[in-house]
């Protein structure tokens, strides 16, 4: 059933974009679940050594929670665009090249963490990596909640989907600034 949701002109279904491709989300949301695992090992395994110093505790963050979710959300934005328009809602039926996009800088930032640990290029190169993913995250989660106040309705998602971004987001950054600390990084 075609509607529009109130304020705003774009069709909505229940479960599928009414002008999208009809593509099935479920390789995303798989991916995406993939992802999430990944950069939650990577946060634990960087709590675990957290009281073996900054340096010891970015390693496992860097690697798994930048490098290993950048990975994964790269196949996720851009070899998998279409399921990941469907899983949110933006299937407009055709390529979305800002997708592709942000799937790009996912793997650039993934690509440099894992050589950056694999490498031990350092403590610093791996925190300023792993700030970067986390400011990253805390501005789209700042972005969705702004979407979730006053965006249209069929772009808004759930407080509780909004909330993973975010405390990942402050997790990361946390661990980056710790990383710059014990690396003696200016201005820490």
């Amino acid at each position: 059933m075609t509607d529009t949701s109130p304020g705003s002109s774009r069709p909505t279904t229940t479960g599928r974009s009414a002008v999208g491709s009809g593509a099935d989300p479920r390789p995303a949301r798989v991916a995406m679940a993939v992802g999430n695992v990944i950069c939650v090992v990577g946060l634990f395994l960087g709590f675990l050594r957290l009281s073996d110093g900054g340096d010891e505790a970015i390693k496992p963050v860097a690697l798994l929670s930048v490098g290993g979710l950048g990975i994964v959300s790269f196949v996720r934005h851009a070899v998998l665009h279409r399921s990941d328009a469907a899983r949110m809602k933006w299937d407009l039926g055709q390529t979305n090249n800002f997708q592709i996009e942000v799937g790009m800088a996912n793997l650039a930032w993934g690509v440099i963490a894992l050589l950056a640990v694999l490498g031990d290029w350092g403590t610093a190169a791996q925190g300023a990596l792993t700030c970067v993913f986390g400011l990253y995250l805390l501005m789209a989660g700042g972005l969705h909640i702004r979407i979730l106040i006053a965006g249209p309705r069929e772009e808004r998602r759930s407080f509780g989907a909004v909330i993973p971004t975010i405390l990942v987001g402050a997790m990361l950054t946390f661990f980056a600034v710790v990383a710059l600390i014990e690396a003696d990084a200016s201005p820490f």
